[in-house]
């Protein structure tokens, strides 16, 4: 447990909690806590699914400015790629993930919540890419992240302007996936995540990792990638498992190992 990001676990579902008063800036600290999280809930057998929280006020409010104003080009250049793999060890997660987001989730903020795979934003949520406004771009994944999420045109738009997003045209361009009152966002991030607990683990990574790697490359190369994904899970216990049930019981009531 870091001294500002902690592991929280209850029943199969982890919550990676920020917690670094008062607008959770991301410092290369908590960077770092973030990456030690996220491959400690990776790790875990008893962590199904995992949600990315920061608080009840705010999700993050971006990377620590104060930090960077004083980092000259070659401290970025050395600090560049361990922000990047900071969160993306959290968009490596072979579980599914979602950011429950209440109050500002902007720059740095935003590509973390765009490293999960859903994403839960109370209905007070502002959401952006504001970097420009600091003579710089997205440097955590915001410019690949979005594009691929939105589009290269909202991303643009978003990138280009710096401007806030409130949750509702959060909602309708694709940025978050649903909208809820501020007071009841981990609890319907809790909600969405539950039904994955109990779940086939092996098939889910299988499923999770065949998207994102195929939105990576071609459409040939995506589906040798998802034919060798398909294949593998022959040799699971949980596909076993699945089709015993289905085939004397019918669809939905297998019980699955996670093995």
């Amino acid at each position: 447990m870091g001294e500002h990001v902690r592991l929280e676990v209850d029943g199969g579902i982890a919550t990676i909690r920020l917690d670094r008063p008062k607008m959770n800036a991301l410092n290369a600290a908590v960077q770092e806590e973030i990456r030690q999280a996220a491959v400690e809930a990776a790790d875990r057998k008893d962590v199904a699914a995992v949600i990315v929280y920061g608080g009840e006020k705010v999700f993050a409010a971006g990377a620590d400015v104060k930090e960077m104003q004083a980092m000259s080009y070659t401290d970025m250049v050395d600090r560049s790629a361990a922000l990047q793999s900071s969160f993306g060890a959290v968009a490596a997660i072979g579980k599914p993930t979602l950011a429950a987001i209440t109050g500002y989730a902007l720059g740095g903020g935003c590509e973390l919540a765009l490293c999960c795979d859903f994403r839960v934003a109370g209905a007070g949520a502002v959401l952006g890419q504001p970097e420009i406004l600091l003579g710089i771009i997205p440097g955590a994944g915001g410019t690949q992240r979005l594009a691929r999420l939105v589009g290269p045109a909202r991303a643009k738009d978003l990138i280009f302007s710096g401007r806030f997003v409130a949750a509702p045209e959060a909602l309708a361009i694709g940025l978050v996936d649903e909208v809820v009152p501020d007071d009841d966002v981990l609890a319907a991030a809790r909600r969405r995540l539950a039904r994955y607990v109990g779940g086939p683990a092996y098939a889910l990574r299988a499923a999770k990792e065949a998207i994102d790697r195929g939105l990576e490359t071609d459409l040939a190369t995506g589906l040798e990638i998802e034919r060798m994904l398909f294949a593998g899970l022959f040799a699971t216990r949980d596909r076993a498992v699945g089709m015993t049930s289905f085939v004397e019981h019918g669809p939905g009531k297998a019980v699955f190992e996670g093995a």
